[in-house]
């Protein structure tokens, strides 16, 4: 099952309620895009946004499925229950994505519970959401065909760290053997890409550096801000935008 996702990009393809582009066809709109430019795989979330994008793509390109759902009694929202798992295996995807952080799920349900439920029922793939190298370690243990990066800088024990973690994922590549190692989140720039890739990755998802203009343009925004004198910490932009922001903060120094 580790090959049903092929080497090279993957397009994260998600809007919120709320988000410019959440509802009616945008999200398989925006996966039809990415086939297009070559994506080997689309990432989703909602078993509706998931079949749709099932339905037009034509090359039927590998769908990591997932559903993001807030319970009161757990911070963990990616894929977190049996209920959530149970609605995953009658979509169309071909790999179900969960958090697989040591964070407590809600309802005191085990990510080792939800693997083997899954297991038992469907023959999907699985992939691990995980932001520390024990994480990635314990996931590896519990089977997982896939290892992504996605929850790096999103939880309270990695919380500002920058991403992406270079180093992390140079660390996961080396040490992980029986599960593919995805590199996710933070991958804004072609030099990031080119880092990761460098380091023997072949698998990455990018989602907001491609399919979420707002933040796109923000992001474009800011910089017109710091060249034209707005007030950032020094440094800060090189964290935002890598290479980019570096030129850009070359710009305001000289002018």
């Amino acid at each position: 099952m580790k090959d049903i996702i092929p080497s090279g990009l993957v397009v994260s393809c998600q809007a919120l309620k709320g988000e410019p582009l959440y509802g009616g066809n945008t999200i398989a709109k925006m996966a039809i895009a990415a086939e297009r430019g070559g994506a080997v795989g689309i990432r989703a979330n909602t078993v509706r946004d998931i079949n749709a994008i099932h339905r037009v793509l034509t090359q039927k390109l590998p769908i990591i499925g997932l559903i993001k759902r807030c319970y009161p009694d757990s911070p963990v929202y990616i894929t977190p229950t049996l209920r959530e798992a149970k609605k995953l295996i009658h979509s169309k995807c071909s790999v179900i994505a969960m958090d697989a952080t040591m964070r407590p799920r809600p309802g005191g349900v085990t990510t080792k519970e939800l693997v083997r439920y899954l297991r038992d029922h469907t023959d999907k793939a699985l992939m691990a959401d995980i932001a520390t190298y024990e994480e990635a370690l314990e996931a590896e243990q519990l089977g997982f065909d896939y290892i992504s990066t996605t929850m790096r800088s999103y939880t309270e024990q990695t919380k500002g760290i920058v991403i992406p973690d270079i180093e992390f994922c140079r660390k996961l590549q080396r040490d992980i053997r029986n599960a593919v190692i995805i590199a996710e989140g933070g991958i804004h720039t072609f030099s990031e890409l080119q880092a990761i890739l460098g380091l023997g990755i072949s698998h990455v998802i990018i989602g907001g550096a491609i399919t979420r203009p707002q933040n796109i343009t923000r992001d474009y925004v800011k910089v017109f801000d710091l060249v034209s004198g707005a007030s950032f910490e020094n440094g800060t932009i090189n964290s935002l935008y890598g290479a980019e922001g570096r030129q850009a903060q070359a710009w305001k120094e000289r002018a």
